[in-house]
């Protein structure tokens, strides 16, 4: 196992600025997932470990080891592909041994290890069979095993799952976790999917425009984003952010007015100060769906608040069921149990828990 670490890495393609100066260690045996949408530079990130790509500036060490300028191949990392790259006039059997092969392992050591890897991943009851006569997940798993025999220090994903089907990236996400688990090894995971990043992670780190934004454990990243973009990002749905205006009435509140009125949302003990400091000025209020219930439906606290606001749209989900109203200058999305939705065009009795909310500055988007 070793640990990863970069130093002001940059990469650049042409005049275009991909990955920008970015600073960030992976402990060793530590899962740590690159989540962000498309063109965010995860991906360029990856390969920059990997070495599929050449640094424009900066430094990369894998353990105590310095790999600028070190070929992949050398580098002792293993990569398992978005799109599996398996060898489709081989059997599953061979295309996990080939690269031992060509390394000249003896075969002994070569049997020792398919035997293992392959009853790990369960995937032993068809080595004979060639990748076309698989499913997605098989393919997957002959992908995975063929990086496992090569005992690397370190593991890179590139999206290894966004080619299955919603069941199978389920059942795939589980038996990596477990994988990792087992092994212990260092895991370098890029995702745009940020349940994927929210389940598997030991620590996750949020990317934007070649900027990493917020690097800590998926708990953290949840409960307390560094700024408006990790906190509209993470979360299914994503938390409501609405504009309003701190005001002093009798308490520090949130006014939020809309076509239904105005809504003093007042404010909890730890964001007194920073409401003091901004009264009469513009902030975002952040609320996550689950945090807005159906009156009385939450554990009684000083920090619940009613309100009414008339119900948009019904989302039923199966276990749970999404209310959007209008509040303020947004659709909002309250999470509530199916018993207690109403149907469209109804008033509805609102509670949210401001001991949760959040406060975010119009200007720079940071959490206050």
């Amino acid at each position: 196992m070793s640990n990863v670490r970069l130093e002001k890495v940059w990469k650049r393609f042409g005049a275009t600025e991909v990955i920008k100066g970015v600073d960030i260690e992976f402990n060793e045996g530590e899962f740590v997932v690159l989540v962000g949408p498309s063109g965010c530079g995860k991906s360029t990130l990856l390969n920059l470990v990997a070495g599929l790509e050449t640094l424009s500036s900066g430094n990369i060490f894998i353990g105590d080891r310095l790999v600028n300028d070190i070929p992949p191949k050398d580098r002792n990392i293993a990569m398992v592909f978005q799109s599996y790259a398996l060898y489709p006039t081989k059997t599953v059997h061979k295309n996990i041994t080939f690269g031992m092969e060509t390394r000249r392992v003896p075969v002994a050591e070569q049997e020792r290890a398919l035997k293992q890897v392959t009853e790990l991943l369960h995937i032993d009851s068809f080595l004979e069979r060639k990748p076309g006569q698989l499913s997605g997940g098989q393919r997957q798993r002959v992908a995975m095993g063929r990086a496992l025999v090569r005992h690397p220090d370190v593991f890179l994903f590139d999206e290894p799952l966004s080619n299955l089907d919603a069941k199978l990236r389920i059942e795939m996400r589980t038996e990596i976790k477990k994988l990792h688990q087992q092994l212990g090894k260092t895991i370098i995971y890029v995702t745009h999917d940020q349940i994927e990043a929210m389940t598997l992670a030991s620590r996750i780190a949020v990317m934007d425009n070649g900027h990493i934004r917020q690097f800590a454990s998926p708990e953290t990243i949840y409960e307390e984003p560094e700024d408006l973009f990790v906190a509209e990002f993470i979360g299914a749905p994503s938390m409501n952010i609405v504009r309003g205006r701190i005001r002093k009435k009798g308490q520090y509140v949130v006014e939020v007015i809309d076509e239904e009125g105005s809504i003093l949302f007042p404010l909890p003990d730890r964001l007194l100060k920073p409401a003091a400091a901004r009264e009469d000025q513009e902030v975002f209020l952040g609320m996550r769906p689950e945090t807005i219930t159906r009156k009385g439906a939450q554990r009684p606290s000083v920090n619940m608040f009613s309100f009414q606001r008339a119900i948009d749209v019904v989302e039923p989900t199966g276990p749970d069921t999404m209310l959007v109203f209008t509040l303020g200058n947004i659709e909002a999305i309250a999470r509530v149990h199916p018993e207690d939705r109403e149907q469209a065009g109804a008033k509805y009795a609102f509670e949210v828990d401001m001991g949760k909310a959040k406060l975010f500055d119009v200007k720079t988007g940071k959490r206050l």
